[in-house]
């Protein structure tokens, strides 16, 4: 269950010496074709990291080759040797490959402000090509580009004699657009870029950019999407949208489960919304609030704390008529004391809170964690 498993792709995780505990830390993902379009979204923070202003420009015409990428430093705010470290990676893979560097993205994750040994980082490519064997390496690409997760994140979808596979780092400043996030996702179903490109937006919209671990945006996030068209099959674009929908929400989820010092995975739904989009800015303000993210960390179903945030927000609704419940209990209704809030059992790690606007058909779910000591103290110390 890896990249590698739609046909027509490659991949490899080695040790580069970029982390000091040597573990893998360079990935390799090639598309074999017959077919090299592709998508990707980005970041929308306004600092961006080297392989983010590389990248960019790499996807405009919707070709990707292959992506290499990098853990144990960001390569943000190291200056031009930064960004000249990015282009020679590139053009490392594509030497290696035979093709030219502007169809290699390159991605890179870590500490900002940390310049990556560029003898390393090119060594590391090497070995990675090296390693490349057909329909194998994925795993070990998947753990190449860890930082502070626990576990690899990897999906593979099913098609009707296609699929849709995909590998994902991120357990820390996840919120969007995106999040401390890499993604490659890989098919073999024969899709145009211009396809790709909005089916991975749609996909995108509804899993990666509804995470919103602790508000925080990074400087590197990227998703790369790559279609080989190995299969022969040309799928619909609804069926594809909806098998890709489906590999980035697991990811999402993944990522969520493995939030850095979690112990609680929060869906908070907004239900009867104006628009989607106040469902959504509704939902995110409370998965914001470190208030109420530190009751649940201390199983406290303080109601109060979620409307406190809804009232912060622009979307239509009447302050006196709104519903709250947590764990499927409705503590709070038409903006008052419901039931029991003792009867609410915050003690399992998922945790459901639903809200009701009463103010039309629209709803959304955006998905966060709690705020725990663990995380406190593993960010209090991240860089030393």
């Amino acid at each position: 269950m890896s990249v590698t498993a739609p046909q027509g792709f490659r991949a490899a995780g080695v040790a580069a010496g970029l982390k000091s505990t040597g573990a893998r830390d360079v990935a390799l993902v090639v598309n074999d074709g017959p077919s090299y379009a592709s998508a990707s979204v980005f970041t929308a923070n306004r600092c961006l990291a080297n392989p983010v202003l590389w990248s960019r420009e790499v996807v405009k015409d919707g070709v990707v080759r292959a992506v290499v990428l990098n853990s144990g430093g960001a390569n943000c705010y190291t200056g031009p040797d930064g960004f000249a470290t990015t282009h020679a990676v590139a053009e490392q893979v594509a030497g290696h490959l035979g093709i030219g560097a502007i169809d290699v993205v390159v991605c890179s994750t870590g500490l900002i402000g940390l310049s990556n040994d560029r003898a390393q980082v090119l060594a590391g490519v090497d070995q990675a090509y090296g390693a490349l064997g057909p329909g194998s390496g994925g795993d070990d690409a998947a753990r190449a580009i860890m930082t502070t997760d626990s576990v690899p994140k990897q999906v593979v979808v099913e098609g009707a004699g296609w699929s849709v596979a995909g590998m994902a780092k991120g357990a820390g400043m996840l919120a969007p657009q995106l999040a401390t996030m890499l993604v490659v996702l890989t098919t073999d179903a024969e899709v145009p870029a211009a396809d790709l490109d909005t089916a991975l937006r749609a996909a995108t919209r509804v899993s990666f950019d509804r995470l919103d671990s602790d508000g925080c945006m990074s400087t590197n996030d990227t998703v790369t999407l790559m279609a080989s068209g190995a299969s022969g099959i040309a799928p619909t674009l609804p069926d594809f949208t909806e098998a890709l929908t489906r590999a980035c929400t697991d990811l999402a989820m993944q990522l969520l489960a493995d939030a850095e010092g979690a112990d609680h995975e929060i869906a908070i739904t907004v239900l009867h919304a104006a628009t989607e989009d106040d469902a959504v800015e509704v939902a995110r303000s409370i998965a914001r609030s470190n208030l109420f993210k530190a009751a649940v960390f201390g199983n406290d179903p303080n109601w109060g704390r979620v409307l406190a945030s809804i009232g912060t927000t622009r979307a239509a609704f009447d302050p006196a008529d709104l519903d709250v419940a947590m764990n499927g209990v409705w503590v709070c209704r038409q903006s008052a004391p419901a039931a029991d809030p003792a009867t609410v059992d915050l003690a399992p790690r998922e945790v459901t809170v639903t809200v009701d606007l009463k103010s039309g058909d629209a709803r959304a779910t955006v998905w966060t964690n709690d705020l725990t000591h663990a995380y406190v103290h593993e960010n209090s110390a991240y860089s030393s």
